[in-house]
């Protein structure tokens, strides 16, 4: 198969370990993946306090370096700023963006947030997330081993420079929203960080897929198969 290398990113309190079933699918297809746990995300025992937003793009970076091609990158949740931050960094490294249940946001994401950490306050994000189609042993997973974030991450600006980032090619994949409701929301609200990067990007494509907000859990198949119909996109792009 002749296809881009593809770079796995997960959101808040996770680490590389919450894509392990779609890199699975998406290896048994042939395709080359590699999933990131980010600076301070490996454990619970982790010092947080030094770990810097900058230290998290600068990881997405280093493995799109490695990458022997241009790689599609794919981001979860609040990894969307730190992603489209990478890709304001090195646009030529990144064949294609996909972004999973979240946006090319644009920092600072809380930023009267002082805390050193941040950890999973379950109550909280399941009053807030969509948690169709999660089973109870997911869930239970999840909490057994989510982690803190570092503080920085929420409070951090970025300032982005590189106008060639708008140019990448970029699949948002609508879970817990709609991809209707995205476009909505970021059109009455260019105030809301998350989703300040939508209208800059000049090559977007959406994708419904309605289940959880983590569909690498909900939905591994159907996940799979968008990151790597993208991928394979870009492989052939990439011999013409």
């Amino acid at each position: 198969m002749t296809a881009a290398p593809i770079i796995l990113v997960p959101g808040f309190w996770l680490g590389a370990w919450a894509w392990d079933e779609v890199a699975a699918l998406l290896r048994a297809d042939g395709h080359d993946v590699g999933a990131l746990t980010l600076p301070g995300m490996d454990s619970v025992e982790t010092d947080r306090s030094s770990i810097t937003f900058a230290d998290h793009v600068d990881a997405i970076v280093d493995a799109l370096r490695a990458a022997t091609t241009p790689a599609v990158l794919a981001v979860h949740s609040a990894t969307g700023f730190s992603g489209y931050a990478a890709s304001d960094q090195v646009p030529e490294l990144i064949g294609a963006m996909v972004y999973v249940d979240t946006a090319p946001g644009k920092p600072p994401l809380e930023p009267d947030f002082s805390a050193v950490e941040k950890p999973l306050d379950w109550e909280a994000v399941a009053a807030e997330e969509n948690l169709d189609g999660l089973s109870p042993e997911q869930i239970a997973t999840f909490r057994e081993r989510a982690v803190p974030v570092p503080g920085a991450m929420l409070r951090e600006g970025y300032e982005f420079t590189n106008e060639a980032r708008r140019d990448i090619p970029s699949t948002i994949i609508a879970t817990g929203y709609t991809a209707e409701a995205y476009q909505t929301y970021a059109k009455e609200h260019p105030e809301w960080a998350f989703l300040a990067g939508i209208p800059e990007l000049r090559s977007l494509a959406w994708v419904d897929l309605p289940t959880s907000h983590w569909p690498m859990w909900s939905k591994p198949a159907e996940v799979a198969k968008v990151i790597g119909d993208v991928a394979t996109e870009v492989g052939e792009r990439g011999r013409r």
